[in-house]
């Protein structure tokens, strides 16, 4: 080998070196410590960088992304003397590279230990069940510890979440024992109250039935009131404007006795005292009935004079109805009276004889 080449090759080997430990290039998201002779220089950017070789060396190399640390179970006693088993989860992230490097040895045990700590403090001011339910409180307080301390070492601490807290296993059965106790409470008070609420609906819907029905009876008996009155109205006319005599009003009164025996329930009659009377009339008609027909035309004769003094009547102002004097009015007034007393005895013999069967009453006879 020719001697030129060697000296040649060992010259481009050490150009080659040299160009190698000057540049350094940094991905992004990444911090490079640079020491000389063993003393700290400067902390290198992403990017294309250039160094002293031999003088310059990188002595650490950081990530200062926002990073997630999860802690093993530490036991940690509350303020009731259970321990319990808390699991925490933290959030940083670095924000200085040369005191994440140079002010602590390891900020990752550090950051465990004051996490630890710090829970013990907090923790054992609580019992159990405020334990369990002050997540919120002990992620505040634990942050804001965490944040004050790392602070010098050049770590942000974001957020701090208690993963999981275990309490012992009996404290678990009992826990589950009181849920359990507790869920059966409500659902005996729900049912109570749905039972509660339903006879309140009950006696509400029943009010209003009740309600209903009485405004409906009423409104029945002010109709059937108010019919009945008219009807009264309307039979007082046509009997005033007929001009009825007394004859036909003893039948009609005769008339509504046998109704009082087509009940099967009925035992017990009462008689009207105005019964004697109303068949005291009927025999009268009858009477004159026989004494008219053996008169003959005398009493023809005195219905004429009856009928022209009603009529004169009239002309005096009175306002009785006006009948003339030729008219067959009283002609069929004498047949419908002698019709009506027959039917009206037939009517008193059977209220008579119902009677005695009854057993309670005795219809008086005639004199």
């Amino acid at each position: 080998m020719d001697p030129v080449v060697i000296p040649i090759l060992v010259a481009a080997l050490v150009v080659v070196f040299l160009v190698a430990a000057t540049v350094r290039i940094v991905p992004q998201a990444r911090r490079y410590n640079i020491e000389r002779f063993g003393r700290y220089r400067r902390t290198l950017q992403p990017g294309l960088n250039f160094v002293l070789p031999v003088a310059d060396r990188v002595n650490t190399k950081l990530d200062v992304r926002e990073q997630v640390y999860s802690s093993d179970p530490k036991p940690v006693i509350t303020e009731d003397n259970l321990v319990v088993n808390i699991d925490t989860v933290l959030y940083y992230q670095i924000t200085d590279p040369r005191a994440a490097a140079y002010e602590v040895a390891d900020y990752l045990q550090a950051i465990d230990q004051l996490t630890v700590t710090t829970l013990r403090n907090v923790i054992g001011s609580m019992d159990l069940e405020a334990t369990l339910t002050s997540r919120e409180e002990i992620n505040a307080r634990l942050r804001a510890v965490l944040d004050d301390a790392t602070g010098k070492w050049g770590i942000r601490v974001n957020r701090v979440e208690i993963k999981a807290i275990d309490p012992p296993n009996t404290i678990k059965e009992a826990m589950e024992k009181q849920m359990r106790a507790e869920r059966d409470k409500r659902a005996a008070i729900l049912h109570a109250e749905g039972e509660r609420q339903a006879k309140i609906l009950t006696a509400e819907g029943t009010k209003q039935k009740d309600i209903l029905e009485a405004q409906g009876t009423q409104q029945a008996m002010i109709l059937r009131a108010d019919g009945e009155s008219k009807a009264v109205e309307l039979v007082f006319q046509a009997v005033h404007r007929n001009n009825a005599d007394a004859k036909v009003l003893a039948y009609k009164y005769l008339e509504t006795l046998p109704h009082l025996a087509q009940s099967d329930n009925n035992t017990f009659w009462v008689i009207p005292g105005e019964l004697t009377e109303a068949i005291r009339t009927v025999t009268t008609a009858f009477g004159d009935q026989s004494a008219g027909a053996g008169a003959g035309p005398s009493v023809s004769a005195e219905r004429e004079d009856a009928a022209a003094d009603i009529a004169a009547s009239d002309k005096d102002g009175v306002g009785a109805p006006e009948i003339e004097p030729n008219s067959t009015l009283a002609l069929d007034a004498v047949a419908a009276a002698d019709e009506a007393a027959k039917e009206a005895a037939a009517a008193v013999s059977d209220a008579k004889a119902e009677a005695e069967a009854a057993g309670e009453t005795r219809l008086p006879g005639r004199r």
